[in-house]
């Protein structure tokens, strides 16, 4: 449980910073949780979009470095 804890925090203040987790518009407790459930798909979507930024660059650049005449 403390590992999982440990885990998790860290990325509820991400939220809590970045993610607009800190400001509720919904209504009522199923509004509370609906919006915690929101943030965290909004944050995963985030770090999967990094990664695919990252690959694409990468694949670009090897594109690049193959096409470039060899001099």
């Amino acid at each position: 449980m403390i590992r999982r804890r440990s885990a998790i925090e860290p990325a509820i203040g991400q939220m809590k910073s970045d993610g607009t987790l800190g400001r509720n518009w919904l209504k009522g407790a199923p509004g509370d949780a609906l919006h915690a459930v929101l943030c965290g798909a909004g944050h995963n979507l985030r770090l999967i979009l990094r990664k695919l930024r990252f690959i694409c660059v990468l694949i670009l650049a090897l594109l690049y470095a193959a096409s470039a005449p060899a001099s």
